[in-house]
Formats: C-alpha cells, structure tokens, sequence
C-alpha cells in the first residue's frame, strides 16, 4: 500500500515539472508596441563640429576622453504601430500613395555606431528592434573610411537577418533614408524592393548583408555592395558596384559592369541588352540581349604564378533593328552579330577584371579557386589574404566567350 502511494505521488511531482516550464512560457514577453521597430538605418560620416548636438549619455563631455575616431551620423527608420496599412489604400490605390505618416525618421550623432544608437535610445520611449531591419545605408564617404565597427557591430547583433540589404550611396545616405518615393508607403520597403527586383530581372546578383560579411572573411575573395545613386524624384537608382578591399571601399563600377560580372560567374537571369553593330555604317546596328549565361573557371599554374581560363557561353536574341534599311535574314549576317557581341562582351570582361586587379579587389574569387584547387600552391605561396591582394595585381586571366543567336524576334505584317 504505501509502495504505490509513493508511486502515485513520485508520477504527481513528475507531471508538476513538466508543466511548470510551459506555464512560464510567457514571462519575459514584450508587446509590440512597447518596440521601436526599425526598418532602415542610415550611416553617414560627420564633421567634427556635429559633436555638439552629442547629449552626455554614454560620457560626460570633458571628463572622460573620447575615443579618436571619426563622427558619425546615423539614422533610424521606425516603423509607427497601426499607421502601415496591410491591404490595399483607400479607392484601391494599391500599393502607393507616399510614405508620410507610416515610419519616423530620427537621427544622432556619435563616435562608434553603437554609442550613437545608445543617444538614440534616450530619445525613443520602446527599446530599440532590428529583427525586422530591411536596408542598412552606408554613404561613400563613410565606406572609403572604413566599415569594420558598422560590421563588427551588425554581426555580433543576434536581431540583425542575414538576408537584409545593404548598399553604399553616391552622397549622403540620410537622404536616402528620408525619401518618400510614391510607389510604395514604407520607403525601406521600396528600397528592399528595388534590389530584389533588380535581382529577379537579371540587373544585379544577389548579395545580401550576410553573403557581403562571408566574402570579407574570405582570404581569397573580396566583397561588394550596391552602389545607389538617389534622383529628384525620390527614387532611386543602381550605378554600379561598389568594390571593397577588406572593409574599405576602394572603387565602383559603372551600371554595365554589373553584366560583365554576371557573365564571368555566369550569373542568370540575363537582363543587359546592348548595341551590336553590322559593318561600319553606324545605321546598321541592332538590340540584343542575353537570355542565359553558363560559366567555367579554371585555375592553373604558369610561369610560377596563378593563371584562369574562363569560358563562357551566351545565348542571346535580337530584340530590334535601329533601321529598316538593311535586312537581317542570312546566316553571314547573324553570324557578324555573334562575333561582333563576343569580342565587345569579352573587352567589357577584360576592363573589368583589370578594374579590379588596380583596385586589388579580387571580388569575382579567383583567390578561392587557389585555394581549392591548387592548395599546395597557396599553403606555399601564398598563405594570407594580403599576399593575395598583392598577388591578384599581376595574374592572367583569359576570357573565352561562345555566343549563340537563338531568336531574331518578330515583325507584324
């Protein structure tokens, strides 16, 4: 009798301990409302002077030394609680209709990134969240000074998604922060989107914040970022690349550049169109574009150092004619175009390259193949990421390109 009460009681306290921990399940929980949600955040590099619209909220002005280390200006995008609509606008307006009254733009000033976002704790009510952070601005300026504490401080910082975007600015990325563009209610949304959409439409690769930080840390790669450009009307454009050595950007790239790294990865889809000429009468020139790319890179050792083939093929379709004076229908003529795009898309891939070897930029990985395919070499040779930097200035790289017509489009009768 008393062996099974102990039983019976022993199960009890056994059911007791499993339940107690679901209970507590809510106890550290946070309303939503009690965050500042942020979408976006900017950062700019300030002149000194910006120092005196620092509260003392981390040092006491005078008492303690600041570290010597450049201003910085950083901007927060704070999504307002009820004020995003979730549906269409009113009158069916879909998805535009501006941005006022849906988010809160607010800026400060201080030394490291973490110590401004400290200012701007004291002056949001909610503890400050980035689990929904979308789009991280840095200006050129602030770039080409360095970004290692923006990274080390976003890394390190549990909250921050891996796949948000982040993208450099030609000027100051609180203007890009501030614009209200009419297609879209939320502007970090707008600006998540146009990067997403360039990806799907084949005009730029995908390279998220998280696939930016993995190439950094690579010793045989570096990395790059969207380089924006913002216009009158609030919107904004992609001009190109902008190329880093470590965490410094060192260059960017033209918009067409872009299509000349995506051949050398063979990146699709295919979104660059281009002119093509026929003979020399400038007339004669017609549209093409690329509808698929397929890539190859190759590493080899000659005259001991490293050497890359990399073969490419293209198909591309003509899209149009710039005049009707001239016909496209012979075998000769489609061949021409074929050669005539194989050698211009080929010198895009040789400028390019070479861009980057001044830069010492290494951002389409030639370093890694080393790494991978000739290890003895590198473990010998090479060993570091500056030894590789140095070295990436004098390799060769061939460019062999195969294009193919498939389609020369249609024409209404």
């Amino acid at each position: 009798m008393f062996a099974a009460r102990t039983a019976k009681t022993i199960k009890l306290l056994l059911v007791i301990f499993m339940v107690v921990p679901v209970l507590t399940g809510c106890w550290d929980r946070l309303e939503i409302e009690e965050r500042a949600v942020v979408l976006g955040i900017s950062v700019d590099l300030e002149k000194p002077e910006a120092a005196k619209e620092e509260s003392d909220v981390s040092h006491l002005r005078g008492a303690f030394p600041v570290p010597h280390q450049r201003l910085l200006r950083v901007a927060v995008q704070i999504a307002l609680p009820g004020r995003i609509p979730l549906g269409p606008g009113e009158g069916g307006g879909g998805g535009g209709g501006g941005s006022e009254g849906t988010v809160w733009v607010i800026d400060v000033v201080g030394h490291t990134l973490d110590d401004a976002l400290m200012n701007l704790q004291q002056q949001v009510s909610g503890r400050i969240f980035f689990g929904h952070l979308r789009v991280i601005v840095v200006s050129e300026a602030f770039a080409r000074h360095g970004m290692q504490n923006l990274n080390d401080y976003l890394r390190r910082n549990p909250e921050v998604r891996r796949m948000a975007w982040m993208m450099i600015s030609k000027g100051s990325a609180l203007e890009v922060m501030k614009a209200a563009p009419e297609l879209e209610r939320v502007p970090s949304l707008y600006l998540m989107s146009t990067l997403d959409n360039a990806v799907r439409l084949g005009k730029f690769p995908v390279n998220y914040v998280g696939m930016f930080w993995s190439n950094t840390s690579k010793k045989g790669q570096e990395a790059f970022l969207p380089y924006v450009e913002i216009h009158k009307e609030q919107n904004i454009q992609v001009k190109g690349m902008a190329i880093f050595k470590n965490d410094n950007m060192v260059g960017s790239t033209m918009p067409f550049d872009i299509a000349s790294y995506m051949v050398v990865k063979g990146i699709n889809p295919a979104g660059y169109r281009g002119f093509v000429p026929i003979g020399s009468n400038p007339e004669q020139t017609v549209t093409i574009y690329a509808t698929s790319r397929k890539s190859s890179i190759k590493a080899s050792i000659r005259n001991g150092k490293p050497y890359f083939k990399v073969s490419v093929f293209t198909e591309i379709n003509m899209e149009e004619k710039i005049s009707e004076q001239f016909s496209v229908n012979s075998s000769e003529v489609l061949k021409e175009i074929e050669d005539n795009n194989r050698r211009a898309l080929t010198k895009a891939c040789e400028n390019l390259i070479e861009k980057t070897q001044k830069a010492q930029s290494d951002i389409f990985g030639f370093g890694e193949y080393v790494r991978a395919k000739l290890p003895n070499y590198w473990n010998k040779k090479v060993i570091t990421k500056e030894a590789w930097q140095k070295m990436y200035q004098d390799v060769d790289v061939e460019i062999a390109i195969s294009t193919r017509m498939r389609r020369v489009g249609m024409k209404a009768k």
